[in-house]
């Protein structure tokens, strides 16, 4: 395939340099036929007013050269200034833009179509809670290791605090049982393969009428239950920590090795070890505990009363004394569905990003969710648009007009924002349609 798709290439680069000389011929003498043209019609109205007007060509024998050659080039020189006039690069008469005020909206009846109109009023807003928490790992990056196989610790390569990558070696154990794993793997391999050549020696008999039918089966039947228990003490080693490469070359070797490694999991920190060299340890136990810490989870718990309060998607503010008050802006992430019966409380957590890694797991928190509603002057989200890091929005003055306003807006909540300044209740408002206002209003300012 490869070869002819390189003969395909060849042939169309052949084709190409033809047609590309072809071409070069042809406009060559396309322009040499331009060119003699004009030379011949200059020469025939040369002699024209050599008959005619003679002076007019002793005057034009007697002119410079350059003034001459210049004659040649007028015509086409006058053709490349239609061809300009004709795409309207010349731009005889500029536009002048109108000015006007950059907050005014001059609408139309199609964008009156798409604007509903509202008035600021008080209603009822749902105010902040405030729960104390703390700070945690974030369980979906953390990862508690140990080891595959009993056995002691011959040698600790992981402190804690050290970063480390997936499949980092962090310990290695002298297993017994590793050991014994491994002869068995051999055995199984080897009975595999003798019962394999049996099989085969036994079709040939059969083929031959040396033995009957049953003898084969029984054969067949001892080599696929060799090739069971071999996949199966492969099996063995696989869960005892061992890649296949590693099997594969234990195969062909023959070299048992004692020693298990005990491997990073996930990328991240250790932030946690509990071994020691010479330590006994089972896969039960837990030897070393890796956490990316980009991440954490804050975590508080919710009196049960106030639980109905929170949902899942509601903004929240994480506040942390230890790091001089910094606040933190999130969500909900996450809302038990169980009370805890002992304290009769619901967890709720929000995700925390920590890329500079200054927030520690542990640390005391304050999350101020949404709770008790009170009354307020509301404006619908709806109505607001955000530019430049501030809000806005459009105010109706007339029928026709709208202007847009600064205002100075509290969080979010069920849908309404409390107006904190620049609004006054019973004022007209665009309580939908702000972005299509938004976007006339840039129309205007730009004179589309």
């Amino acid at each position: 395939m490869k070869d002819d798709l390189k003969v395909f290439v060849e042939k169309c680069r052949g084709w190409y340099s033809r047609y590309l000389e072809l071409a070069k011929v042809y406009a060559k003498q396309g322009v040499d036929l331009v060119i003699k043209t004009q030379d011949d019609l200059y020469e025939f109205t040369h002699q024209w007013f050599s008959s005619h007007l003679p002076w007019v060509a002793t005057e034009y024998d007697k002119s410079p050269k350059w003034a001459q050659k210049g004659l040649f080039y007028l015509p086409w020189f006058c053709l490349f200034l239609i061809i300009l006039n004709y795409f309207n690069v010349f731009d005889r008469s500029p536009v002048i833009k109108s000015v006007q005020d950059p907050n005014i909206v001059i609408v139309n009846d199609d964008l009156r179509s798409m604007i509903i109109e509202g008035e600021v009023d008080m209603g009822s807003f749902v105010e902040e809670l405030r729960a104390s928490g703390r700070v945690d790992f974030n369980e979906q990056f953390l990862s508690r290791i140990g080891a595959n196989v009993t056995g002691r610790v011959s040698e600790i390569l992981a402190i804690p605090g050290q970063k480390v990558k997936q499949g980092d070696v962090l310990a290695k154990i002298t297993s017994t049982e590793l050991t014994q794993s491994q002869l068995a793997y051999l055995k199984a391999r080897s009975a595999s393969q003798l019962a394999d050549q049996a099989a085969n020696r036994a079709r040939i008999l059969f083929k031959e009428d040396v033995i009957a039918l049953a003898e084969l089966q029984k054969r067949e039947a001892e080599a696929s239950s060799a090739k069971a228990e071999f996949r199966a003490a492969n099996d063995q080693l696989r869960v005892q920590g061992m890649d296949q490469l590693s099997i594969d070359r234990l195969g062909k070797s023959g070299v048992i090795e004692s020693i298990n490694n005990v491997i990073a999991t996930i990328p991240g920190e250790i932030v946690e070890r509990k071994i020691n060299k010479g330590q006994v340890v089972q896969p039960a136990d837990a030897l070393f505990t890796v956490a990316d810490l980009n991440t954490l989870w804050a975590v508080s718990e919710i009196p049960e009363s106030n639980s109905y309060l929170i949902h899942k998607g509601q903004k929240v503010n994480l506040i942390i004394p230890a790091l001089r008050n910094a606040e933190i802006e999130g969500v909900v992430a996450h809302v038990d569905s169980i009370v805890n019966p002992q304290t009769r409380t619901v967890v709720v957590r929000m995700e925390v990003p920590n890329p500079d890694g200054m927030i520690k797991p542990g640390m005391l928190a304050t999350m101020m969710i949404e709770s008790q509603p009170a009354e307020k002057l509301l404006v619908p989200t709806s109505a607001v648009i955000r530019e430049d890091n501030h809000d806005y929005v459009f105010v109706k003055e007339d029928d026709e007009t709208y202007r847009m306003m600064a205002v100075k807006l509290g969080p979010d909540g069920k849908g309404y924002r409390p107006v904190l300044s620049g609004l006054k209740a019973g004022q007209k408002i665009a309580v939908n349609g702000a972005f299509h206002l938004n976007a006339e209003r840039k129309r205007q300012l730009s004179g589309g």
